[in-house]
């Protein structure tokens, strides 16, 4: 016996790092200690009891994460088949898009060439007009320089006539010019 208690005195006698240490006298520190850890387990002891109503708290509350659980999961599925429904709406409005765009490029093909079309009719009735307008103005022209020529060649010849012919012959000769006249006119309306 006195080399076990040899023992704890020569672990009381260690050099200690710090604060820490063995405290080698039984009767001063034990008693201390064991009111310190008895009355800990007493005050912490009660709760022993209480570990029952600790586990149904732990049921209860992985019931609740479970249920948790369960309603996230069909909230998950929900918004899953929602998103579905979108992306299916979306192909669908994407496909009506791209035949709309289709249709809307074949409506401006349509309609540029229509107006392509339409652009040289007039273009061409345009020039119609014009070559007619110029027609008609040559042709009015040259009747008026057809006119004063007739009419110069009328006055000169009556000039002539006067100077060189008799009353008798003068109006012989200003009646055949109005015959020639007259069926000259004719002719040209």
């Amino acid at each position: 016996m006195k080399n076990l208690t040899d023992s704890f005195v020569y672990l009381g006698h260690w050099p200690s790092a710090g604060s820490f240490g063995f405290n080698t006298d039984i009767l001063a520190t034990n008693p201390i200690n064991l009111s310190v850890v008895f009355g800990v387990l007493i005050f912490f002891g009660k709760g022993v009891y209480n570990l029952l109503s600790l586990n149904d708290l732990l049921d209860n509350r992985k019931q609740r994460i479970l249920n948790t659980i369960r309603n996230s999961e069909e909230l998950r599925e929900g918004a899953i088949q929602q998103l579905e429904n979108a992306r299916a709406r979306l192909r669908k409005v994407e496909t009506e898009a791209d035949q709309f765009r289709v249709n809307g490029y074949s409506e401006i093909e349509r309609e540029k060439v229509n107006l392509i079309n339409s652009t040289y009719r007039t273009l061409e009735q345009l020039e119609n007009y014009k070559n007619e307008t110029i027609l008609f103005e040559q042709q009015r022209t040259i009747n008026q320089v057809r006119e004063r020529v007739f009419q110069q060649a009328l006055q000169g010849a009556i000039g002539t006539l006067n100077s060189c012919l008799s009353n008798e012959l003068h109006l012989r000769t200003i009646n055949a010019n109005i015959g020639m006249f007259g069926t000259m006119k004719e002719i040209t309306d």
